[in-house]
């Protein structure tokens, strides 16, 4: 706990140095207007968005299909404007059953990955809902945050092009993307002119909803989305969600192009934390085990957990070309080589978290069912953090379901360090009809499981263990949030 605690008012200290050096500088600095040279290419811009079509918001680029599960990689215009990257993946569809219910998932991201840190969860969700013979046919949605992976800009100009012009990189940007893409595309009915495959992506469930499953930053998101669009939800699912939002430093808006002084603080430290070393630090302290992300086995959704058979080269190699043994270093890395990423992180330095209510107020007042996951070794979003958002759910009178479960030898990012042991818990709770029955459902039958690194052991955490939080582990969990 006191290692904790060190490090967490260390960073505290590092966030007030620079906050305060920042707004220092920035009362002295003279904040930039759009150049003049800007406005005509704006203007060409906006009329070449007005003239885009809705109908042609969706392209299809690749489709992985090995007979059995299939991953299409896709591109959808967020607000006709903004290419964003999306995966979907399902069962390949041989069951001619009209009758069958379609449940769309959307897994949110952490902060600076893409959807490919999705892959072997999509792909073991998969596999668990034909072991365990699910009737419904699932249609599991990753996606890139715009300013992350593969969702940019399409002229990114270090903040300066047409398409950057106004543009803040911040959760309530991120949290429209979300609300317009669950809309738009994951419970939009399918076009008349669409392809089988196509339609099968775009098939909405019974309910018109979608079951949200965040990681890190992404169960910070898809509980603020939860609260704010209740009506599209069926439940949430949080793996080690972080109840905070960024630094929100004083003194710009984070609406590009950014001032001199955001821009320069902005750039030298993306350019620390996109340092290859600080990567990796970074990677060994969220996970507990090294080869569940520096090459040994496979990462690709087509083949995750094997052994990689250039294991040995990948784990020396810093870099590599985004296939299957690929340290995930490497490909968080290729994430931050465009013209955009230096403003964009800048931005989100800025940028204030979601506007109207705190991550533990709309947490209290989700009227939906939610399950909490937790990589039980994560030295952050401690299991202490978990309770205390059990706690708060439990305090809910909607009489919706909340249960909390945890993985030992499991850190940060559990979707993608247990993948096996998160679809096993997982599913029966997306397979569920109902607050009653998700309240009941087995979640730990099987306690031991065999990742392809080692052993994982899931535990369930009751509410009466929740609420008899130690003093120390309710003040860290404090802390956070």
């Amino acid at each position: 706990h006191f290692k904790i605690f060190f490090e967490m008012t260390r960073f505290a200290a590092l966030c007030y140095a620079i906050t305060a050096a920042a707004a220092a500088a920035i009362c002295t600095t003279a904040f930039q207007s759009p150049p003049a040279l800007l406005l005509p290419t704006l203007r060409h811009h906006e009329a070449l968005a007005r003239f885009s079509s809705t109908h042609d918001s969706i392209t299809t680029h690749n489709n992985h299909n090995d007979g059995q599960y299939q991953l299409e990689q896709k591109t959808w215009m967020f607000q006709d404007k903004y290419p964003i990257a999306y995966e979907v993946a399902s069962a390949v569809n041989t069951d001619s059953d009209e009758d069958v219910t379609t449940v769309p998932i959307l897994l949110l991201n952490g902060f600076g990955v893409g959807s490919f840190h999705q892959h072997r969860l999509m792909r073991q969700l998969l596999i668990e809902q034909q072991n365990q013979q699910s009737k419904k046919r699932f249609i599991i949605y990753g996606i890139d945050y715009l300013g992350q992976g593969k969702s940019w800009p399409k002229d990114p100009q270090d903040g300066n092009s047409a398409d950057e012009y106004q543009l803040g990189y911040s959760a309530d940007m991120w949290l429209d993307q979300l609300a317009s893409f669950v809309q738009e595309v994951v419970i939009s009915p399918p076009a008349d002119n669409d392809d089988s495959t196509t339609t099968a992506s775009n098939s909405i469930n019974n309910n018109n909803k979608v079951h949200l499953v965040g990681n890190s930053v992404g169960g910070y998101l898809a509980t603020i989305l939860t609260h704010k669009h209740p009506q599209l939800i069926s439940s949430l699912t949080l793996l080690n969600a972080t109840p905070v939002w960024g630094l929100n430093l004083p003194g710009w808006d984070g609406k590009l192009p950014a001032p001199a002084v955001p821009k320069a603080i902005g750039r030298q430290m993306f350019n620390l934390i996109r340092n290859e070393d600080v990567i990796r630090q970074y990677l060994e302290a969220a996970y507990v085990r090294g080869e569940a992300f520096d090459g040994t086995f496979e990462d690709g959704f087509d083949g995750w957990g094997c052994i990689a058979s250039n294991a040995g080269a990948v784990v020396e190699a810093a870099g590599g070309s985004g296939g299957r043994g690929e340290p995930l270093g490497a490909k968080i890395r290729a994430c931050t080589e465009g013209n955009g990423g230096h403003a964009a992180f800048a931005s989100i330095l800025w940028s204030a978290p979601a506007s109207g209510i705190s991550f533990y107020e709309a947490l209290q007042q989700v009227p939906v069912d939610v399950l909490l996951l937790f990589g039980g070794d994560d030295p952050w979003c401690t299991e202490a953090v978990g309770k205390r958002m059990h706690v708060t759910l439990a305090s809910r009178r909607d009489g919706a379901a909340c249960r909390f479960v945890t993985v030992k030898n499991v850190g940060h990012c559990p979707n993608h360090e247990a993948p096996t042991a998160v679809a096993q818990v997982l599913m029966p709770w997306l397979d569920a009809d109902d607050s009653e029955e998700r309240r009941v459902v087995p979640l730990d039958s099987l306690s031991q499981i065999q990742e392809p690194w080692g052993e994982v052991v899931i535990r369930e955490v009751s509410i009466e263990e929740s609420e008899s939080l130690g003093l120390v582990d309710r003040v860290v969990s404090s802390m956070v949030g």
